[in-house]
């Protein structure tokens, strides 16, 4: 049994991860920074200029910002968050957008308000606004996660800085803690009334807007088409609602998404198909909560290892955790549930992230289809031996080991990807 210390920092964990956002995270993050700092400014400033890192320009460029009319870019977002912005409502701060800020913000995109820079910064995630009109100045910065501000400036004066010595990542909760027996013992054995609550908002939320993307309206209506060209069955439903509700997120839908580890697609796809999972095989309440539990947390431990942005795409590792929750909820063993992990990473880990977009649904139903083989090849007891290509002796050093090649490994290969995305 768990001590308490590591059940509470473990719901913690869950509990800042976990969280509604509306739309693509990383425009949603350009337009919190921007509602915020107009706070500051105390009025609509003249113009502003958005520094951003390449991959918040990776991941904004081609994704349809909910509640905007359709709009795009980075841009749109900031402006946007400007002129109807909510900052209180964080990752939901358009929820408020008016038709009237709409138009305004068309109107001041048409006239040039907001200008982009490329942010040359060894942080994935970062952004930093400068606001300018009638003599003053603001300056708004957020560094390694979407809503952590890490310094306010006006007119010079420092109005706020985070001390940012101990963990980046703008949390809390001690992920030091986690590995991977320990999130099966913690997922076994937790009280359901303790994490209840945040399980039901994400299987409402995620599978709301499944349902809404299966309607084919958004991007190419791939869930659909996935349910008319593939033989019906469990798998091919997986991945069908898995890959609608990502499609509808990145194509404007104004549903909120429960995330995890700042993406969407991510709660999604550590969400949607364990909860399908559970209910075509008619399991309990009880273990579809904690297979929840399970994929989650397994999917975040994997995301500390590799940063909420990178070259490597987070459908591999979220697909891998789901997978591993098939294998949990068939009554797998610990060891059934390290070869799932370990068959799929050593069959997708060199799928790259050329950025935030529809076709981020694509990825997610063939990652998913990898982890469903990886699966099945675990129940028969089948998996690769250690030393095959990355694979290490033990499954928690196979996963820090993927995350240092996505974190470092693949520095490079974001930035090439940026310059091929930025060509015309």
């Amino acid at each position: 049994m768990l001590n308490e210390t590591i059940c509470r920092e473990y719901i913690k964990i869950l509990e800042e991860e976990l969280i509604p956002a509306m739309g693509c995270t990383e425009p949603i993050a350009l337009a919190y920074a921007a509602a915020k700092a107009r706070e500051v400014f105390g009025r609509m400033p003249e113009r502003v200029t958005a520094w951003c890192s390449g991959n918040i320009i990776k991941n904004v460029r081609c994704v349809t910002i909910p509640n905007s009319g359709y709009m795009m870019g980075i841009e749109a977002g900031v402006t946007l968050g400007m002129t109807g912005g909510d900052a209180a409502r964080n990752m939901e701060v358009l929820e408020s957008v008016t038709p009237d800020d709409i138009e305004t913000a068309k109107k001041l995109l048409q006239e040039g308000f907001c200008t982009v820079e490329l942010l040359d910064s060894p942080v994935p995630l970062h952004i930093r606004l400068n606001l300018y009109g009638g003599g003053d100045e603001v300056m708004l910065e957020i560094r390694h996660a979407h809503t952590n501000i890490t310094r306010i400036e006006k007119n010079g004066k420092v109005l706020y800085e985070k001390d940012e010595k101990g963990d980046e990542s703008g949390t809390k909760a001690d992920r030091k803690l986690l590995n991977l027996e320990n999130i099966k013992e913690f997922a076994d054995t937790i009280e359901l009334d303790r994490i209840k609550e945040l399980m039901d908002r994400q299987i409402a939320c995620n599978m709301a807007i499944a349902e809404e993307g299966m309607t084919g309206k958004y991007g190419l209506g791939i869930g659909k088409v996935i349910r008319e060209a593939y033989a019906d069955g469990l798998g091919t439903k997986m991945k069908a609602y898995t890959a609608a509700a990502s499609e509808a997120r990145m194509g404007g839908c104004e549903m909120p998404v429960i995330i995890n580890s700042g993406s969407g697609n991510q709660g999604i796809a550590s969400s949607v198909p364990v909860i399908i999972y559970a209910r075509e095989n008619g399991l309990s309440e009880e273990m579809r909560y904690r297979a929840l539990v399970f994929s989650n947390l397994l999917t975040i431990f994997q995301k500390e290892f590799i940063g909420k942005l990178s070259a490597f795409c987070g459908a591999v590792s979220v697909s891998c955790s789901s997978g591993a929750a098939l294998t949990y909820m068939a009554g797998g063993t610990m060891e059934q549930i390290r070869m799932t992990i370990e068959n799929t990473l050593a069959d997708i880990p060199g799928i790259i992230c050329d950025g935030a977009k529809v076709s981020c649904a694509a990825k997610i139903a063939s990652s998913l289809d990898a982890a469903l083989m990886s699966h099945h090849l675990a129940m028969r007891g089948k998996a690769y031996e250690a030393h095959t290509g990355i694979l290490k002796e033990e499954t928690g050093k196979t996963i820090s080991t993927v995350g240092y090649i996505g974190k470092e490994g693949m520095r490079q290969t974001d930035k090439e990807i940026l310059k091929v995305m930025l060509e015309r």
